[in-house]
C-alpha cells in the first residue's frame, strides 16, 4: 500500500491546522507556504475536506479555514479514507466486494486480512490529536 501525495498533504494541512490552536481561520496560503506544498494543489485537497464537513470555510479578508471538530476526533484513517479511498490491501477484502470463488481455499487470504487488520488496527486508533502530540515532543511545528 502506497499513500499518495493528496493523502500524505491532507494529513499534514489538517495537522497544520490543529498546531496553529487558533481562534482565527488558517489561510491556504500560510498553510502552503510552511508545508512547502503547492498552493493549487492544497486548494484541491481543502475542497474535499470541505466537502466533507472535516473543515469549515469563512469568507472575506480574514477569511480560511478551521477544523469542525477536536483534533481527537479525527482519526487518520478518516482523513486517508476520504482521500485515498480503501486502504485494504487487496479487492477482495472491501466492504461490498464480491466473494472470490478461490477465497476459501485461498492461503494468501489469511495474509491480507492480517495486513488489513494490523493497517487498519493503526489508522483508526491514531488521531490526529496523536500526531499534535508528537509533534510537539519532537519540538516541531509542522510536519514536511
Amino acid at each position: 500500500m502506497k499513500i499518495s501525495t493528496r493523502g500524505r498533504y491532507a494529513l499534514r494541512m489538517m495537522l497544520d491546522m490543529a498546531l496553529s490552536d487558533s481562534d482565527k481561520p488558517v489561510r491556504v496560503r500560510e498553510i502552503a507556504r510552511r508545508q512547502g506544498i503547492s498552493e493549487k494543489y492544497m486548494e484541491q485537497i481543502m475542497s474535499a475536506l470541505n466537502k466533507a464537513g472535516f473543515v469549515r470555510s469563512v469568507r472575506g479578508p480574514q477569511g480560511g479555514y478551521f477544523l469542525t471538530r477536536k483534533p481527537d476526533q479525527y482519526t487518520v484513517g478518516m482523513i486517508l479514507r476520504l482521500t485515498e479511498g480503501s486502504l485494504c490491501p487487496v479487492e477482495c477484502l472491501e466492504e461490498g466486494a464480491v466473494q472470490c470463488e478461490r477465497q476459501e481455499n485461498c492461503t494468501t487470504f489469511l495474509l491480507w486480512r492480517k495486513l488489513d487488520e494490523a493497517i487498519r488496527g493503526v489508522v483508526d486508533t491514531v488521531t490526529l490529536q496523536d500526531l499534535v502530540d508528537w509533534s510537539k515532543e519532537r519540538n516541531q511545528d509542522y510536519f514536511i
